[in-house]
């Protein structure tokens, strides 16, 4: 072998041992998100810290491929196609049963972790909480169950009154069960409840109109992620018009809205980390139950009931989680 062969060889191993082989090597995340990075960074925050419980951060030993419909959500199929032809590790489905539907008509192989608020058995995700079949599980908060209770809240703070406004997203696969609950609690606790729907963001101006015009109480807003992720917006509607409201998302008192009462997303997202995490590491769907976070949350901002002659009665001050003032 001459000097040149040599030398010629010896280059050879050191390039192959600089290749960032590591990084062709990682295993790799789909991440559908029906919104954009920023109105997610909340979530985000949170699911990241559920993937370094689980032993990964991204970029270091594993990669994120990102997909976002930026509110369009008919875009989210197309999207979670795109993820599966990726061929990643695991897709993350997080935002509500449009996103995880999604997912599941791309794929019936490539695991899935979701994150929803209403029920996955009623709306056709898993067959089974304890034993899901297939390729999905994932986790399910209660902010659709207790959409009621926000109903319930809003006639303690406004006693007296006994017509109030309701805020549905026609669109959501949740609405009509939601809708069934609250006119069931209006009912049971002696109130007039009238429904106000809005889907897109030109609609909201119109829907604030509505509930002041009639007078309404308060409006209450039913668990849906179109509304959760636009919680600055409706703020600013409600003081606007002088309407009280209560959402599901802390997002909405924490943004200067008055109230919220709904699931803890940091804990419902920072578990589709950590089921992200332990599916890389071997574990099957179908081995993780159902995870079920049934922890609610209270929020009251203080500034927002000033601003709107109102004050909270003990009982709703002494439950909040969150009271800003």
């Amino acid at each position: 072998m001459t000097r040149r062969e040599v030398i010629a060889l010896g280059g050879g191993v050191l390039a192959s041992w600089t290749l960032p082989s590591h990084a062709q090597s990682l295993p790799v995340i789909g991440y559908l998100g029906s919104e954009t990075p920023d109105r997610y960074a909340s979530r985000l925050a949170a699911f990241r810290a559920g993937l370094a419980e689980a032993g990964y951060a991204e970029g270091r030993n594993v990669d994120v491929e990102y997909r976002w419909a930026e509110g369009q959500y008919r875009r989210l199929p197309e999207l979670a196609r795109e993820l599966a032809e990726r061929q990643v590790s695991v897709i993350v489905a997080p935002g509500g049963a449009e996103v995880a539907l999604a997912a599941k008509s791309a794929t019936s192989t490539i695991p899935v972790v979701f994150e929803m608020g209403g029920d996955p058995i009623a709306l056709g995700v898993v067959d089974s909480l304890s034993r899901p079949a297939g390729n999905l599980t994932g986790v399910s908060s209660l902010s659709v169950e207790v959409s009621r209770k926000r109903l319930e809240f809003m006639g303690e703070l406004r006693p007296g009154i006994k017509l109030f406004a309701a805020a549905i997203n026609p669109a959501s696969p949740t609405a009509n069960s939601q809708l069934r609950n609250l006119l069931m609690a209006a009912t049971s606790l002696g109130l007039e409840l009238r429904i106000l729907e809005a889907s897109t963001e030109p609609e909201f101006g119109a829907m604030f109109a509505a509930a002041a015009q009639m007078r309404a109480g308060g409006l209450i807003f039913s668990s849906d992620p179109y509304f959760a992720y636009r919680s600055p917006q409706l703020a600013v509607l409600a003081i606007a018009h002088a309407m009280p409201a209560i959402t599901q998302s802390r997002d909405f008192p924490i943004a200067g809205g008055l109230m919220s009462y709904g699931g803890d997303f940091e804990q419902s997202h920072r578990h589709t980390g950590i089921y992200a995490g332990r599916i890389i590491k071997g574990a099957k769907p179908s081995e993780l139950p159902v995870q079920r976070v049934t922890k609610v949350e209270m929020c009251i901002n203080l500034k927002a009931a000033k601003a709107l002659d109102l004050s909270f009665p003990p009982s709703l001050l002494s439950s909040a989680d969150l009271v800003i003032e």
